[in-house]
């Protein structure tokens, strides 16, 4: 069945989406930062996903920065029917590795608008704020995405890096349709965040899906289950994160073909109870 045997969520409970999907932090150049050496590479893989029958692609105008819309864009617009984009703000980027937080209205208003014209949009079909503004009240940077909202630029309002309190305040101002917390195996930190996502019918993005690679060279049970399966360390990750919830939406990322080709195929792994216990009890 490919991608579309990972199941379909309902993104704010209208865009159905296939549950495995696809991030383009990594089609940038080294340190998410730049152009990548060879742009139609990644453009290339950017439509290999589409082929593969992804239909959740999540990017951020922090990615490059820029460069992920604008290789989005050029790659795949116009967009094939159902293609769900998804992107986000809120980041600056000083250079490689400098991650710093502007969650001030007017920096949202502008990052929304910038981001439609990179990505050739009417509207975002979800916009994400891609982590709260400490020097900013939380409320404000969520009211500037609920005022996009209701004028008809972005159509579902997502977060990232959020508490479950920060989740409720947000739900107080406008409807959220996804979270997007670092989340995996061996890092369940946001496993509350997660529980209040499936009480609520929220999507939950699980960014570092695998760890950045290092779920992919797995050991001890990890390798023990993907031997059983004939499957990779990362396809069992991945499968295990869908397993996990009904609301998770897996988005791993690579620049690689063939990487892309086997984190797809990780939708057809269908792991039994024991498999998911055994996995589970690994935290």
């Amino acid at each position: 069945m490919g991608v579309a045997a990972s199941g379909t969520f309902r993104i704010g409970g209208e865009l159905p989406v296939h549950r495995l999907g696809f991030g383009a932090m990594r089609v940038c150049g080294p340190g998410i930062w730049g152009h990548p050496a060879d742009a139609e590479a990644s453009r290339g893989v950017l439509r290999q996903v589409v082929e593969l029958g992804v239909t959740l692609v999540d990017t951020a105008d922090a990615y490059g920065p820029e460069v992920s819309e604008y290789l989005l864009a050029e790659a795949l617009h116009p967009y094939a029917p159902g293609l769900v984009i998804a992107t986000k703000g809120g980041l600056v980027r000083g250079g490689p590795g400098d991650w710093g937080r502007d969650g001030r209205p007017e920096h949202l208003e502008r990052a929304v608008a910038n981001s439609l014209r990179r990505l050739r949009l009417e509207a975002i079909d979800l916009y994400q704020l891609h982590a709260p503004d400490p020097e900013v009240p939380f409320e404000a940077s969520v009211t500037a995405l609920a005022k996009a909202r209701e004028a008809g630029l972005i159509r579902h309002v997502g977060l990232s890096n959020v508490s479950v309190d920060q989740l409720r305040q947000a739900r107080a101002i406008v409807p959220i349709a996804t979270v997007q917390n670092r989340y995996n195996l061996t890092d369940r930190e946001h496993e509350p965040v997660l529980a209040a996502c499936e009480q609520a019918g929220i999507g939950f993005i699980p960014w570092y899906p695998l760890a950045t690679g290092k779920l992919a060279t797995g050991e001890g049970v990890l390798a023990r289950v993907a031997g059983k399966h004939e499957a990779t360390p990362s396809q069992v990750a991945l499968a295990w994160l869908l397993a996990k919830s009904p609301v998770m939406l897996p988005i791993p990322g690579t620049s690689s073909p063939a990487h892309l080709a086997e984190n797809c195929a990780a939708a057809d792994l269908s792991l039994d109870a024991d498999d998911v216990a055994t996995l589970t009890a690994m935290a």
